[in-house]
């Protein structure tokens, strides 16, 4: 028997569209920028295809050596951001699940939406945002630099084509900002999307609302996902202990990373069922907005996981100047010609200046092969035991 792949494709759609909530996105209305003639004959669905590509991305590959919280910690047990992104997607999906919501699609921007982040994390951010500025770039937002990676660098810079409701949930996604509920905005198109770009470089604390409801359920399950386990890290780090956690975050949400995350997950199931928006009740909203000033106070902005800070900086200002310096002369034996723009579209070469390249290759590097190159350059090496005579 001769199956016809595409037609198995539409009777998946046909069941999807019977069994999803009406405020659920269908794999039938993914946009992209250019048609696939391949894609549409074949047997997957377009979200699940999405997902797949960003899983195979070389980006993702790299989130195994990429900060969530804690850098240069020889400790196995502390959170990567490889391990945070599956847990926001496990977590998302099951939201998504109980809601009815489209799961591919929630998978994708989940495995997408910290594709973007520099090494070292945040403070990597910081550093990588003062250059680009310094060098008449516009601030480095993550959440932009994500949507750049996958649209325009990932495949020597032909980028993977990816749907633009994936692409507006990595771009829309906030987990830093708190808000107690947050609805979508539909109808957007490719246009919107470079807009809210260009809104998000011009002003990197503005806010933006996503097009469909399982990027709201991502950009809520990016919180849940992090705010206990960080607390957990911090606790086997032995830079806090459980009983500092407030007393009414502990009574509403629990101590324990699993006991937040399962009463977070309740409470945003109960406060969201059949409704066009992705909320937490009042009296959650409120214990996790403490719980969030309570991270940033006694983590986050601690001192003591900032005392190899000025050296990550100085790494940053050395590499920049130095892989600038390297493109402006075109010293083509360089790292950045070698291990990044060999083999690139020519579209992406001449499309950009060269502090938005130097911009993308330090912001992709994971955060070993980045001190690795920093110790290249200021650590001597020793040099041969002999010289060829001439």
């Amino acid at each position: 028997m001769t199956w016809d792949m595409a037609a198995l494709r539409e009777q998946m759609d046909a069941e999807e569209a019977a069994r999803l909530s009406p405020f659920a996105a269908r794999s039938v209305e993914a946009v992209r920028e250019h048609p696939e003639e391949v894609l549409a004959a074949g047997h997957r669905q377009w979200f699940s295809v999405d997902g797949d590509r960003i899983l195979h991305s070389l980006a993702y590959a790299r989130y195994i050596d990429k900060t969530q919280v804690f850098s240069l910690v020889p400790n196995d047990h502390i959170t990567h951001r490889v391990l945070h992104v599956q847990l926001v997607s496990k977590i998302a999906r099951t939201i998504g699940r109980f809601l009815h919501l489209n799961e591919d699609l929630i998978e994708a921007i989940a495995l997408g939406h910290d594709i973007g982040h520099p090494p070292f994390g945040h403070d990597g951010e910081r550093c990588l945002s003062e250059l680009c500025v310094e060098h008449g770039l516009p601030p480095f937002v993550h959440s932009v630099q994500g949507v750049h990676f996958l649209r325009c660098v990932e495949r020597k810079g032909r980028g993977w084509n990816l749907s633009l409701q994936v692409l507006d949930g990595i771009l829309c996604h906030d987990g830093e900002a708190h808000c107690r509920s947050v609805s979508p905005m539909r109808g957007k198109s490719f246009a919107d999307l470079d807009a809210e770009i260009r809104t998000r470089l011009a002003d990197p604390s503005r806010e933006l609302r996503p097009m469909t409801l399982e990027a709201c359920v991502m950009r809520m399950a990016d919180v849940i996902a992090y705010i206990g386990r960080d607390i957990e890290d911090a606790i086997r780090l032995r830079l806090l202990r459980r009983d500092q956690i407030p007393h009414r975050c502990r009574a509403v949400l629990g101590d324990t990373n699993g006991t937040i995350v399962y009463r977070l997950v309740t409470d945003l199931i109960r406060s969201s069922l059949e409704r066009d928006e992705i909320a937490f009740s009042e009296e959650v909203s409120e214990a996790l907005q403490e719980l969030k000033r309570f991270n940033y106070e006694s983590i986050y902005n601690n001192p003591k996981i900032k005392t190899e800070y000025h050296k990550i900086k100085g790494f940053y200002s050395l590499l920049f100047n130095k892989f600038l310096k390297d493109m402006a002369s075109s010293a083509t034996d360089s790292v950045i010609f070698r291990d990044y723009l060999d083999g690139m579209d020519p579209s992406y070469i001449e499309g950009q200046p060269y502090e938005a390249t130097v911009r993308d290759f330090i912001a992709g590097m994971t955060d070993a092969y980045f001190l690795n190159l920093g110790k290249e350059l200021l650590v001597p090496r020793p040099l041969p035991a002999r010289f060829p005579v001439e």
